[in-house]
């Protein structure tokens, strides 16, 4: 069966040390002052705090997301998370058309002032869209999840989008601002949004910050060119899989140099044919959710170093948290880039021990 025949890549330890760099930064909450109501709003008394660096690497391609529809392949068709999961054709060959969710700022729910404005109005769906609207240069963004799981972005020109990926809940978000000359934060927005996710698996369908794509984007055609002919799911991840690890080759000179802020544009990391951790999850993540399977980003650490790497929800067998190979009877960890730069048994020890891999962030 499809599972017997998922048998990706074994690995061998790749100097993990190389990995630093290039898969983001955590900070802490921030201390802000809350705005209430609906519609419109200001903050009362911005307070100010340090959020140290550039946080989180921010967004790719300004407004890349902005506006549109739910698309499907070239057609226009509209879908809904809901019907995105087609069924295997009567031929036995898995359905390849790619499926872009775009997200919309359309403006139902808006929460903002004169520096910045919070689009609310597809919760439901898993984003929010924000935007910042004053003149200072560096900015940041925080979002607060129900379980206290703090995420803080640098913000770019435009709306962007950011992932809800805390489940139901309220959601804390802010915007804050660095004082010239001073270091520190001062917050020019905070709004408090109640979100029931309608579909749990929409955040890891669309695209945002960290996995950034269009339906024009080369990276969703070759997604979908790579599963033509696969018979499920699971085929269409190995064929993914393997492409990547073996046409992407690691970068060590970009993971050494790589700055703060630093997303991947995948159409970029196809071109050149290197990246870092960072960017291997993105371009996977890329033809995987247009291909309708869910697949999370993954940022923490392995081991002592940190990371990013893929988990994918496979229909039947729920949420595979990384995972290297199916031999038929155990899964093990999926890591595109140690895969891709590995060959011996040692790593897939490694990996295959859960605890080694500690996620701090989903996206």
């Amino acid at each position: 069966m499809a599972r017997k025949r998922f048998c990706l890549l074994a690995c061998l330890v790749f100097g993990v040390s190389l990995f630093l760099g290039g898969c983001g930064s955590s900070a802490g909450s921030s201390d802000s002052s809350k705005s209430g109501g609906a519609g419109t709003t200001t903050s009362s008394k911005p307070s100010s705090t340090d959020l140290g660096g550039e946080g989180v690497p921010a967004s790719g391609s300004p407004g890349k997301n902005q506006a549109g529809s739910v698309q499907t392949g070239n057609d226009g068709a509209k879908l809904s998370p809901e019907q995105s999961s087609e069924e295997v054709p009567a031929s036995g060959n898995r359905n390849n058309k790619p499926v872009v969710l775009v997200p919309e700022a359309s403006g139902e729910t808006v929460y903002g002032n004169e520096q910045a404005s919070i689009d609310a109005s597809h919760l439901e769906d898993g984003y929010v869209m924000v935007q910042y609207l004053g003149q200072v240069q560096k900015v940041k963004l925080q979002i607060k999840t129900p379980e206290d799981v703090t995420y803080t972005y640098t913000m770019r020109e435009g709306y962007d989008v950011f992932p809800l990926t805390g489940g139901d809940g309220d959601y804390e978000i802010s915007v804050w601002e660095q004082r010239p000359g001073k270091g520190d934060y001062v917050n020019v927005l905070h709004e408090t949004v109640s979100v029931v996710i309608k579909d749990e698996f929409s955040p890891y369908l669309y695209p945002n910050q960290y996995v950034n794509f269009a339906p024009e984007d080369k990276t969703v055609a070759l997604g979908s060119e790579l599963v033509k002919g696969a018979v499920d799911d699971l085929d269409a991840v190995t064929r993914v899989f393997t492409y990547i690890t073996e046409n992407i080759t690691y970068d060590t000179e970009k993971a050494q140099n790589v700055q703060s802020g630093y997303l991947p544009v995948v159409d970029e990391i196809l071109d050149s044919g290197t990246g870092i951790c960072f960017d291997y999850a993105a371009v996977m993540a890329t033809m995987l959710r247009t291909q309708r399977i869910p697949t999370r980003m993954e940022i923490g650490y392995a081991g002592d170093v940190y990371h990013a790497w893929i988990s994918t929800h496979i229909d039947g067998v729920g949420w595979v948290n990384g995972i290297i190979q199916f031999d038929g009877s155990q899964w093990q960890l999926m890591d595109p880039t140690f895969a891709a730069n590995s060959s011996s048994d040692s790593l897939r020890d490694f990996i295959s021990e859960g605890d080694n891999y500690q996620v701090k962030y989903i996206y």
